[in-house]
This record gives structure tokens, C-alpha cells and sequence, in this order.
């Protein structure tokens, strides 16, 4: 039976410029969804499957990165790597080269992708693999070609003529690291890039045609939380398992209605308020003369007399609406809109 060590590699160092202006100040890794940030989700599902030694590639406000996963999961044994210029994925992995050796297996799981899936299935096999699902449009995505004994023959980033449509989500088992030390290094010391950047799929495809073998795992659900729509969305999916959801504290909600699901934090403060569905509010908020539907609330943050749907705030932001009075005559019509 084989004794090596399984290592989690999660690169983080990307700045995340769709999701401006929530990433002028914190890193996208770190905003929340259902509950907590979406790095907690992801190692949350790392440790579980019994994985406890990570290797974090920060770059862009790398200081919360560290500060969130010290504070978090003191238990792991957890590295940094600073990525200063964004070279892409596969370049990112070549910087934790020190922290790993050929005999470890490695887990790289990218930290902006939240992925349901048997992981421990993932980590028992006997070859490396790949995670994929299959998408209606797989030219954003790196991609894998199947062939009938359903090992993976050939994998492209971001083909312009893709002839599969299982996209790669980011989440990569590597078994033979020894060959994936050597392809690696030879796309990275040999400037070989993909669209400018070094392409983690490139180093993949590179053991493939040494003859190695990769299986695949389809996944159940996969969000890669790069824009607003896709956080939203993997919000109320997550609400909706429910598993994600903690018991409320009764005591915070006044005067108001909720509609399930939702995440309210122990902290948060609640009055006079319609909340939900699929609304997140973080720990130390108020949310005061609102209705709240399909949104996220950032920690420490105050909203009042406002109606919001498909939101996303961010931490220690103020948003105050406006109350009226009214006194209409026969026959009147008033459009606040």
C-alpha cells in the first residue's frame, strides 16, 4: 500500500477584475457565499476528505488569504508562495515545486471554483485524474477528449474548435508527479505558453503523451465564481442543499418574515424586514425596513429601508434607502420608478 502524502495545491494570486469593485479590497477567494468565503467551502471539502497539508500560491492581497486561513483551520499544515506577475495557472503550480516532493500525490484545486463531487473517490483512484462536467459552450474552458475505455486521450485550453464539450473544473489529482515534475518544468523552462500564459492543461497533456494515464470523474455541480451572476447563482444552489444553512439566532430577528432558504449569522441583526429566498447575510450586519431577495450581504454591513434583488454587497458597506409620506388625491398616479 502506498504511504505518500497527499499535498492540496490551491492557487489564489489572481486579482479577480470581473468582480470589481468587491476585489479592490478583498481577494475574490474570499467572498462569501452561503454562509462563508468561497476558499472555506473549498477546503472545508479538502480537509473532510482527509487531506491536512496545503500550499497556498497568494499574490494580490495575499495578506487576507494568509490571515483567513491561519485564523480558520489552525490544524492544517499550511504554506505560502507568492506569485508576483500573473502568468497564468500552470506557472503558479511551478512556484510550489519546493514544497512538494515526487513521491507526494498532489491535489491542485483552483481557489475561485467550488465543485460538488466525491472527492474521496477522486483521491482512492489508482491513476491521475481530472474533474469535468459537461458544458453548452466549452471554448472558455480547458477541455478533455474521451476515448471508449473512458480514459482521457487529450486535453486543450480553450480550444477555438472544441470536439468535446466535458470542460476541466479546476479540480486535478496527480499521482505520478515525478512525470509531472518533468513536463512542467519543461513547458516552463522552455517558455511554451498557451494564449500567453502557462496552462496547467498543457502540462497534463504533456504526461499524456508520455504515455501516462488520466481518468475522469464527472462532477455534480460546478460554479467558477468569477463574475456576479455566478456568485449569485452558486448562492442559492448552496442554500438550497441546505447543508450550508446554521441555526439562526432568534433573537437578532424583529418584527420580520423569512423566507427560506437562507443564511442569516449569529451576529446579524434583523427588523422589520421580508429576507429571502436565497439571501446570505454576513456576521455583524444589520439589515433594517428591507426586502431582500436572491442577494449576499457582506459582513458588517448596515442596509436600511431599501428593496433588493440579485445583489451583491460587500463588507462595512452603508446602503440607506428612502421612507415617504403620502397624501394622493382622487384620480392620482405616482411611479417611483
Amino acid at each position: 500500500m502506498s504511504t505518500a502524502t497527499t499535498k492540496a495545491i490551491i492557487p489564489v494570486a489572481g486579482i479577480g477584475t470581473r468582480l470589481r469593485p468587491h476585489t479592490h479590497t478583498v481577494p475574490k477567494s474570499l467572498i462569501p457565499v452561503a454562509g462563508q468565503p468561497i476558499l472555506g467551502h473549498i477546503m472545508d471539502k479538502i480537509t473532510d476528505a482527509g487531506v491536512n497539508d496545503f500550499v497556498f500560491v497568494i499574490g494580490y492581497l495575499g495578506d487576507k488569504i494568509e490571515e483567513f486561513v491561519t485564523q480558520n483551520y489552525p490544524d492544517i499544515n499550511a504554506e505560502f508562495v507568492i506569485q508576483t506577475i500573473g502568468k497564468g495557472v500552470g506557472h503558479a503550480i511551478w512556484l510550489t515545486k519546493e514544497h512538494w516532493s515526487d513521491e507526494d500525490n498532489l491535489l491542485i484545486v483552483f481557489g475561485d471554483t467550488i465543485v460538488e463531487m466525491d472527492l474521496g473517490l477522486m483521491l482512492s483512484g489508482e491513476h491521475n485524474s481530472v474533474a469535468v462536467m459537461k458544458v453548452d459552450d466549452p471554448r472558455e474552458f480547458g477541455v478533455a477528449e474521451i476515448a471508449k475505455d473512458n480514459h482521457v486521450v487529450k486535453m486543450v485550453e480553450k480550444p477555438t474548435m472544441p470536439k468535446s464539450n466535458l470542460a476541466l473544473v479546476g479540480v486535478n489529482f496527480i499521482k505520478n508527479t515525478r512525470l509531472f515534475h518533468k513536463c512542467l518544468g519543461h513547458i516552463i523552462e522552455n517558455d511554451i505558453k498557451t494564449k500567453n500564459e502557462f496552462h496547467l492543461t498543457d502540462a497534463l497533456m504533456a504526461m499524456i503523451e508520455q504515455g501516462d494515464t488520466f481518468h475522469y470523474i464527472e462532477v455534480d455541480n460546478w460554479f467558477d465564481c468569477g463574475k456576479k451572476d455566478i456568485i449569485l447563482e452558486t448562492n442559492r444552489t448552496l442554500l438550497q442543499h441546505n447543508q450550508y444553512v446554521k441555526e439562526k439566532n432568534k433573537k437578532n430577528i424583529i418584527n420580520s418574515i423569512i423566507v427560506e432558504p437562507v443564511f442569516i449569522a449569529q451576529t446579524a441583526k434583523i427588523s422589520n424586514s421580508i429576507i429571502g429566498p436565497h439571501v446570505s447575510i454576513g456576521e455583524g450586519s444589520i439589515v433594517e425596513h428591507s426586502i431582500l431577495t436572491d442577494s449576499i450581504i457582506g459582513p458588517n454591513s448596515h442596509i436600511d429601508y431599501v428593496v433588493l434583488q440579485d445583489s451583491l454587497i460587500g463588507n462595512d458597506a452603508s446602503l440607506k434607502g428612502f421612507k415617504q409620506s403620502l397624501n394622493l388625491g382622487d384620480s392620482a398616479e405616482v411611479n417611483f420608478n
